[in-house]
C-alpha cells in the first residue's frame, strides 16, 4: 500500500478557490482536506468539496465518449466521436454559415484554460456567442457604471473595519472561508450587521439582523441615505468624490426616512442604527449575489455603491463595497475580443434558441455548464436543446443537459484537471494539477480542441502543451512573482496586480474619475401572481438558494431523495403540517416537494435549493420565468411568486 499527499486548487463555481490536499492511496483519492498553509483555505473545506470523491466515483461519471444511436447514448471511441463532431461542424458551417453554430460556456469550472474553447469557435467562425451573465451580470454591470471597475479591497482589509454589513450575503453557505475572518474581526470589536429577507446561519455571525421585505433592498438603502442627509452626516468629500450628488439627493429626499423604511418593512429605529454604522465607519459592505438576481438587481447594487460613496466609506481602509474580486485580472487573454455574428442571451436562452432564424442554431456546444438545470424557464431550455439538430456536451458527468446530447465528451474532474485559477472571493491565484490521472477514456478540453483544430485546419489555434499555455496566461505577472514556478512552490500566490486598497487616492476609474451616483428609482418589477386553488397558500416569494450540501444540480453526500423540499414559516401555509407532501406552483410550472417549517422565516417567503435536477423533478427553475435584470443581462430568478397546496 502506498499513500501520498498531493496539492491542487478547487476549480468549482465558488468564490473561495481553495487549496486542497488530497490523500491518494493506491491510485484512489481517499481524503480531501484544506491546505493549512493557504491564507484563505486555512485547513478546511466546504461540505460539498470534502465529499467530492464520492461524486467522482459515482454512477453518473462519464469515462468514455458517448454517441447517440437512436434513443440511447452508447460508448464510442475518441476517433469516432471527434470525426463525427468535426464533420458536423464542417457541414453546418458550409451549409448555413458559422452563425448556425452556438458555443455556450458557463462557470462549472472556472479554469482559465477553459477560455481556449471560446478561442476555437472564434477562429472557426466566429460563431454565435453568449451574451449576459446569469451569476453576476447585474452587479458587475452596476459597479462598472458607478466605479469603473468591479473589484474589492484586499479581503484582510476587513481587519480595519469598525462595522461590516453582510447585505444579502450568507457566507455560511456560499463563502465559508470568509466565516473565520468575520469571527476574528468581531472578536476584536467590529460589529456585524446581517441584512436578508431569509433568516439563515449568517445571523449567528451578526450583532444586528434585518429582514426587509423581499426585493426592497433599494428602499432600505434609500432610507439609510435619507437618515444620513437629515442628520448632516454625509461625508465632506462626497461632492468631490461623486458626480450627480444633487440629483441623487433629490431621489433620496423624494420620501421621508419613515416612508422608505415602511416600504422596506424595516423598523425606522433599525434603519437609524444602520445609518449610524455608515456614519461611524470605516464600514465595509459585503454585497451578496442573490438580490441582484432581480429585475431591479443592478439598481439595487448601485444604491449600495452610492451609500458607501456618500458616507465616505468607499475610499477608506476598512470600508469599500465588495461585490466581486476581479479573478481574471492577472491572466493574459488567449485572443482579442471578437464580434459575433449573433448573440444568444443567457437568461433567455431557451426562447432565443427556439426563435433563432436565418439561420437557425443547428449545432450547440456546451462547455462547463448544465443549462437545463441552471437557467430559468427550465422546461423551455430543455425543449430548445431537444429541438437542436446536433448537441455536443463536454462534461464529467451525465447531467440533465448531457442526457439530451448527441455526443458527450468526457473531461477531467477537479481532481484530474490541469489549469490556472483566480478567485472571485479573494486575490490569491493558484494552479490546479491532477492528483490522480484521468481515466483512459477522458481527455482534457485543450487536447480535444487541438485535435478538432487539426481535423478542421484551424491553424491559429494554440498547439502548445498545457504548461506552455499556462505560461502564456501568466506572462504579464511572471516577473512580479506570479510565475508557474512560484505557483508550484507555494499553496497560492497573491495576484501582484491586485491593489490592497482599490481607491486609495480618492478617485475611481470612471471617465470623470468620480463615482457615478444613481439618479432615478427603478420601476416596479413585472411579477406574475399564480391563480388561487382550493386550499392553496397566499402568494409567497420564492428564494432558490445554494445550500451547504448543494450547488445548483450538484449534491454532496447523500442524494436529495425522491423530492426536493421547501421551507416556510408555519403561518404561511395554514392547515398544512411539517413534513407534508405538497405541490408548489407558479404561473410557470409546478413541483412536488416536502414541506419544512421554520418559524424564524418571514411569512411571505418560500425557500428551496437552487437549481436542482430537472429530470428528477427537483429543479426550482421550472417555476421561474425567464426575465432579464435591468443591467448586465442577468437572470431575475427571485422575482417569482408561488403558492403551496397539499399534494
Amino acid at each position: 500500500m502506498t499513500e501520498t499527499v498531493h496539492r491542487t486548487t478547487c476549480n468549482r463555481d465558488c468564490p473561495d478557490a481553495c487549496s486542497i490536499l488530497a490523500t491518494v492511496r493506491d491510485g484512489v483519492v481517499v481524503k480531501l482536506e484544506g491546505d493549512p498553509e493557504h491564507p484563505i483555505t486555512r485547513g478546511f473545506l466546504c461540505f460539498r468539496t470534502s465529499r467530492f470523491p464520492e461524486r467522482q466515483a459515482g454512477p453518473e461519471r462519464v469515462r468514455q465518449p458517448l454517441i447517440r444511436r437512436g434513443e440511447r447514448l452508447e460508448p464510442a471511441s475518441w476517433n469516432e466521436a471527434l470525426d463525427l463532431v468535426a464533420e458536423k461542424l464542417r457541414q453546418v458551417r458550409a451549409e448555413s454559415g458559422p452563425a448556425a453554430i452556438f458555443h455556450y460556456r458557463s462557470g462549472g469550472s472556472l479554469g482559465i484554460l477553459k477560455h481556449l474553447t471560446d478561442l476555437f469557435f472564434d477562429l472557426f467562425g466566429p460563431c454565435t456567442g453568449k451574451v449576459g451573465d446569469i451569476c453576476s451580470g447585474a452587479g458587475e454591470a452596476a459597479q462598472l457604471e458607478d466605479l469603473g471597475i468591479s473589484d474589492s479591497n484586499d479581503l484582510f482589509d476587513l481587519r480595519h473595519s469598525r462595522h461590516i454589513v453582510l447585505w444579502g450575503k450568507n457566507p455560511t453557505a456560499s463563502s465559508v472561508h470568509l466565516v473565520p475572518l468575520l469571527k476574528e474581526v468581531r472578536a476584536a470589536g467590529a460589529r456585524i450587521v446581517a441584512i436578508d429577507p431569509v433568516r439563515n446561519k449568517a445571523a449567528s455571525l451578526a450583532d444586528v439582523t434585518l429582514q426587509p421585505a423581499p426585493g426592497r433592498d433599494f428602499e432600505l438603502a434609500m432610507a439609510v441615505a435619507r437618515c444620513l442627509f437629515d442628520a448632516g452626516r454625509i461625508a465632506a468629500e462626497a461632492s468631490t468624490l461623486c458626480d450627480h450628488l444633487d440629483d441623487y439627493r433629490r431621489l433620496v429626499e423624494s420620501r421621508s426616512a419613515a416612508q422608505w423604511a415602511e416600504l422596506a418593512a424595516v423598523p425606522l429605529a433599525l434603519v437609524q442604527e444602520l445609518a449610524d454604522c455608515y456614519a461611524n465607519g470605516p464600514t465595509a459592505t459585503l454585497v451578496g449575489w442573490g438580490m441582484q438576481r432581480r429585475q431591479r438587481g443592478g439598481t439595487i447594487v448601485r444604491a449600495l455603491d452610492a451609500l458607501a460613496a456618500v458616507s465616505g466609506n468607499l475610499v477608506r481602509s476598512g470600508g469599500g463595497v465588495s461585490f466581486y474580486f476581479a479573478r481574471r485580472k492577472a491572466f493574459r487573454p488567449f485572443g482579442p475580443p471578437v464580434k459575433h455574428p449573433r448573440s444568444i442571451r443567457e437568461p433567455l436562452l431557451g426562447a432565443d434558441l427556439l426563435a433563432a432564424k436565418d439561420p437557425p442554431v443547428r449545432v450547440l456546444w456546451v462547455t462547463a455548464g448544465n443549462p437545463v438545470a441552471m437557467l430559468p424557464d427550465a422546461a423551455t431550455v430543455a425543449r430548445a436543446i431537444e429541438a437542436t439538430e446536433f448537441v455536443v456536451v463536454a462534461d464529467c458527468f451525465l447531467t440533465d443537459t448531457s442526457r439530451r446530447a448527441h455526443v458527450v465528451l468526457p473531461v477531467p474532474t477537479l481532481l484530474e484537471d490541469s489549469d490556472l485559477l483566480g478567485s472571485y472571493g479573494h486575490h490569491w491565484i493558484g494552479e490546479s494539477r491532477p492528483v490522480v490521472p484521468m481515466p483512459e477514456g477522458v481527455k482534457h478540453e485543450v487536447d480535444i480542441f487541438q485535435e478538432l483544430a487539426a481535423r478542421l485546419r484551424v491553424e491559429d489555434f494554440p498547439k502548445g502543451h498545457l504548461d506552455q499555455l499556462k505560461r502564456h496566461a501568466l506572462a504579464d505577472i511572471a516577473g512580479q512573482g506570479g510565475s508557474l514556478e512560484m505557483l508550484r512552490k507555494y499553496p497560492a500566490v497573491r495576484s501582484p496586480v491586485a491593489d490592497p486598497l482599490l481607491f486609495r487616492h480618492g478617485r475611481v476609474p470612471t471617465a470623470t474619475g468620480r463615482v457615478q451616483l444613481l439618479t432615478a428609482a427603478p420601476p416596479e418589477p413585472v411579477v406574475d401572481v399564480p391563480a388561487a386553488a382550493p386550499g392553496a397558500s397566499a402568494p409567497l416569494w420564492l428564494f432558490s438558494n445554494s445550500t451547504e450540501r448543494s450547488q445548483a444540480s450538484q449534491w454532496a453526500g447523500k442524494e436529495l431523495g425522491a423530492r426536493s423540499w421547501c421551507v416556510v414559516h408555519p403561518g404561511a401555509v395554514p392547515g398544512m403540517q411539517d413534513g407534508q407532501r405538497v405541490r408548489i406552483y407558479s404561473s410557470h410550472g409546478s413541483l412536488e416537494v416536502d414541506l419544512r417549517f421554520d418559524p424564524a422565516q418571514r411569512t411571505d417567503v418560500a425557500i428551496m435549493p437552487k437549481g436542482g435536477g430537472f429530470d428528477r423533478g427537483h429543479s426550482a427553475n421550472v417555476l421561474i420565468p425567464a426575465r432579464p435584470t435591468d443591467l448586465g443581462l442577468g437572470a431575475a430568478y427571485l422575482d417569482c411568486l408561488v403558492r403551496i397546496v397539499p399534494a
